[in-house]
């Protein structure tokens, strides 16, 4: 059993007060004994889309060594939700997930698969196709806490990832976000709660909540969240910058899946 801390922004573009933010909130959590810690989908950045593929960074540049040496000097497992990784691709970046140790090493990276090309009717309209590009692999974070199987925001609307996530060994879910709040108000616990009992995992979704001057999202819903493998939201953040804390226990996860043995009782 450990303590784990999804963490709510509201990041900008302004990359350094992201940071200062970002940082604070990981070591307040930390403080409270919190052993894992994650932060969401755009964390470093949230701005102009143009300016974020021209901002695009490395993995060895100056982001992912921030939030390394915050994870070796805190001495916890830390996920950076995504930030904006140089591809070879001009024009376009990824939106990556890193985990890093308490060493400070990155333990697996993953690189968004489904992009969010919508047009709501009187909402939002969003290609992000058009300065990200997608990623191709899945991927699950196996750690002395347990085995993290790794998504970022729209992933979230397509249950087939998850699924193989679990085949892939994945205790705990991340679904690091920036949900708009025109979907937000609706789908997200309902998706997010559907994802944990599914897959029979705990769902840990850190979110970015309020008013950005992206020119895109504007806004988005936040309600970060936990969830335990039955389904039952075991710590929701309020508005604005701050923390959902809740303990993770994986016996809970073995205990759900042999009362109803989903993954035995498929047909297809």
């Amino acid at each position: 059993m450990f303590l784990a801390a999804a963490v709510q922004l509201t990041s900008t573009s302004d990359a350094e007060a992201n940071w200062e933010s970002a940082r604070a909130l990981i070591e307040r959590a930390a403080s409270h004994g919190a052993r894992f810690v994650a932060t969401p989908e755009n964390t470093n950045y949230l701005g102009p889309h143009e300016e974020k593929v021209r901002r695009a960074e490395p993995l060895d540049g100056r982001t992912c060594s921030r939030f390394a040496e915050l994870a070796r000097r805190l001495e916890i497992h830390l996920l950076l939700g995504s930030f904006n990784e140089r591809s070879d691709e001009a024009g376009r970046c990824y939106n990556t997930s890193v985990f890093f140790s308490p060493e400070g090493e990155i333990l697996g990276t993953y690189r968004k698969i489904h992009l969010f090309d919508v047009d709501v009717p009187n909402g939002v309209r969003f290609a992000e196709s058009a300065t990200c590009k997608p990623g191709e692999g899945t991927a699950v974070v196996a750690t002395p806490l347990g085995r993290f199987g790794l998504s970022i925001c729209y992933d979230l609307r397509f249950g087939e990832l998850y699924r193989r996530l679990v085949e892939q060994g994945a205790e705990i879910l991340m679904i690091p976000s920036a949900f708009t709040l025109a979907t937000g108000k609706d789908h997200w616990e309902p998706l997010i709660r559907a994802r944990a009992i599914e897959t029979q995992c705990w769902v840990i979704a850190p979110a970015q909540h309020g008013k950005h001057d992206d020119g895109g999202l504007t806004h988005t819903w936040g309600h970060a969240m936990i969830v335990d493998p039955w389904g039952i939201p075991a710590a929701t953040a309020s508005d604005g910058p701050g923390l959902a804390l809740a303990e993770i226990d994986l016996d809970r996860v073995a205990g759900v899946r042999q009362a109803i043995p989903v993954a035995r009782h498929r047909r297809l």
